[in-house]
Parts: structure tokens; C-alpha cells; sequence
């Protein structure tokens, strides 16, 4: 059974967690109503994407406020 040799000291361990760590979300303003939304996800305040109207505003989710 293979075991380590030696313990693998903190520094080690922290150099390959490196690339664990999360990135916050990406927000930027929608060009119809100027609300934050995600990129390529349809504007959850008023439905409209790519300049135009998908979704109508009534059945449309609140948006999310930062």
C-alpha cells in the first residue's frame, strides 16, 4: 500500500490549494433599464436580452440587488 514518505508541509499544501479558490460573479448593467445582471443571462428586471424583449416584464423574477 502506498504511503507517504515524509508530511507535507503547509507551504506545499497551500501551493496546490492555489487554484481553489472561488471568483466573485461578474455583474455589468443591462442596455434597456441600466439594472446589474449576468452576462448572457436575460435582464431580470425588465426580460429583455441581446436588445430585445424574451421574456415580458410581468412573468419576469425579481431582480437581484447587490
Amino acid at each position: 500500500m502506498a504511503v507517504p514518505k515524509r508530511k507535507v508541509s503547509p507551504s506545499r499544501r497551500g501551493m496546490r490549494r492555489s487554484h481553489e479558490a472561488l471568483s466573485a460573479p461578474s455583474y455589468f448593467e443591462c442596455g434597456n433599464c441600466g439594472e446589474l445582471k449576468r452576462p448572457h443571462h436575460i435582464c431580470g428586471h425588465c426580460g429583455h436580452y441581446d436588445g430585445r424583449e424574451v421574456v415580458a416584464a410581468e412573468r419576469v423574477k425579481p431582480a437581484i440587488r447587490i
